[in-house]
Parts: structure tokens; C-alpha cells; sequence
């Protein structure tokens, strides 16, 4: 991922689950509109289906994105692939006949992007369904071409060690809270990326916990808040409104 010059004023950007503010999230058309933007990195996550195929989805649930109360762990990738999941209720039928991708053609998508990384987030709901080794393994697997600019993160902290020890290049935890013992677990596992949403970061301003890692906050959504973070340590931001803060004079370089 390409950083920017001055990180003191002028954050890194991570598109978060593609260019969402404007696409339907985690789709191929979100994901290609925030790289086609500029950005260096996409963020984006995985939950397994019935057959145990990775697809880049975020709730177990497509009530929210495609508005059908099912869940994705009982549903065979073939059944899947015909749900539309181009969330209706913010586009209307926009982005009709959009159905999600398996983390396969995702990583395919990205080799037209040599130079970007992708933070893949393993959900908590397919670990817990599937178990910790089976869906690490078979993510690590379809990331193999993509694997020297990956990032694999996951609230479960036990994943993410797992994909350290099974081949990944680096790993991102994301804390639960900003507390002694999310502290206390950081720097006991040591990632080379930490997540923190933006209600989490403390107030009144201060620099966050030092470590080893590179701070990531989400949540992110205008130039304001995203040199605020840079002025507390935080070097990378996960945004949904990818174009508007890439063009936003305030975070040029």
C-alpha cells in the first residue's frame, strides 16, 4: 500500500468494503470503483457458505444488503449466486442483478491492481460456524495469488495468529474495546495492523497506544475527522466515501 507523505496531516486511505458509500458493499462493482479512484488498499469480508466457499459478504444474515431473511451458512454457493445483494433499500433497483462474489474472483479482480493491498476481515460468525483452522485454511488457499499484499484481519485473535502461523505475510487485529486488556492482548499478539472503530478512540484527544502496529480507524467518513486521527497517531483510514476524501485538498499531498 502506498502511504502518504505526511502522516502527521495526511492519513493513508483503506476503502471500506469498496467504495460503499456510493456501491453496494462488497461487491466486485464497489471494489473496482474504489481502485479505480486511486485508493491503495480495499478493505473488504469474508463469511462461508453451506458448501464452505469463501464470499465477500459481511452479516451471516442477507436481510440488510439483499433483503431476503436467510442466512448465508445455510445456503449452498449455488443458491447464493442467485440472490441479489445490490441493497435495495439505499439504491432502489440501481444495482439490480448484482449477486456477491466468492473471495476467488475477488483476488482474480485484484490482479489488475498489482500494486494494492487487500484487508481481508474474517467474520466471527463463519469462524464460529465453520471452525478457527477450516475457514483460515481455505482463505489463506484462495489468497495465494495475492498473498505478498495481503492482510488478513479478524476481531478473533486466535484467526489471525493462525493465519500468521499458516503462511500470512501480515495480520491486522481489530479490538473489541480500548481498554487495559485490549492493550494487554495487542501487544501480546503483535500484529502489524491495528483496527479500532471510531467510537472506540478515546476522548479527550490523545496519541493512541504505541506498539509494533500500524493504527487503522474506521468509521471514517469525512477529511476533518480523518486529520484528527493523523494528529493522534492513527497513519491509516478506513472510509466509505472514498472519492470525496481522495480529492479533499485538506488530505492532498
Amino acid at each position: 500500500m502506498t502511504d502518504c507523505h505526511d502522516e502527521q496531516t495526511h492519513p493513508a486511505l483503506v476503502a471500506h468494503r469498496g467504495y460503499a458509500g456510493r456501491y453496494p458493499e462488497n461487491t466486485i462493482v464497489s471494489i473496482r470503483a474504489a481502485l479505480d479512484a486511486g485508493v491503495g488498499a480495499v478493505e473488504f469480508d469474508v463469511q462461508f457458505t453451506a458448501d464452505r466457499i469463501p464470499v465477500v459478504l459481511h452479516d451471516a444474515s442477507l436481510q440488510r444488503t439483499a433483503g431476503v431473511d436467510r442466512e448465508i451458512f445455510d445456503l449452498p454457493l449455488a443458491r447464493a449466486r442467485e440472490i441479489e445483494v445490490g441493497e435495495p433499500q439505499r439504491f432502489g433497483a440501481a444495482f439490480a442483478g448484482v449477486t456477491m462474489p466468492t473471495l476467488a474472483e475477488v483476488v482474480e479482480v485484484l490482479g489488475a491492481w498489482p500494486d494494492a493491498t487487500a484487508f481481508v476481515e474474517l467474520k466471527r460468525e463463519s469462524l464460529r460456524r465453520f471452525g478457527v483452522a477450516a475457514v483460515v485454511d481455505r482463505v489463506l488457499e484462495d489468497l495465494r495469488p495475492v498473498i505478498p499484499r495481503a492482510v488478513v484481519i479478524s476481531f478473533d485473535r486466535e484467526a489471525v495468529a493462525m493465519a500468521r502461523d499458516r503462511g500470512a505475510v501480515r495480520i491486522g487485529w481489530v479490538i473489541d474495546g480500548y481498554d487495559d486488556t485490549g492493550r494487554a492482548l495487542a501487544e501480546a499478539t503483535s500484529p502489524e495492523y491495528l483496527f479500532c472503530d471510531r467510537p472506540l478512540v478515546p476522548d479527550p484527544p490523545e496519541q493512541l497506544w504505541p506498539g509494533p502496529w500500524r493504527w487503522v480507524v474506521y468509521g471514517i467518513e469525512t477529511a476533518e475527522a480523518a486529520v484528527e486521527m493523523a494528529r493522534r497517531g492513527v497513519t491509516i483510514v478506513e472510509t466509505m466515501a472514498v472519492a470525496e476524501l481522495l480529492h479533499d485538498e485538506r488530505l492532498a499531498v
